[in-house]
């Protein structure tokens, strides 16, 4: 499917928390804190280590718009 302008709005709009959003956030942020304590536990210092943080990072970051977005 192409991306709309309707897309980029909606994506690049604030979309503040409601209901349950705040708690899930939480639940994710948490879940990613404790796979990277995980990687930093099991694996050497190195750039492959810092990549592997930067995606958990990351991963959060999408699961958390996908929240904010409603899945959109």
């Amino acid at each position: 499917m192409p991306i709309t302008d309707a897309d980029l709005s909606h994506w690049f709009t604030y979309h503040p928390p409601t209901g349950d959003q705040p708690k899930r956030y939480a639940e994710l942020r948490e879940a990613g804190m404790e796979f990277a304590r995980e990687i930093l536990r099991l694996t050497p210092p190195s750039a492959d280590q810092s990549a592997a943080i930067l995606k958990v990072r990351e991963a959060v970051m999408c699961a958390n718009a996908s929240i904010a977005c409603e899945g959109r």
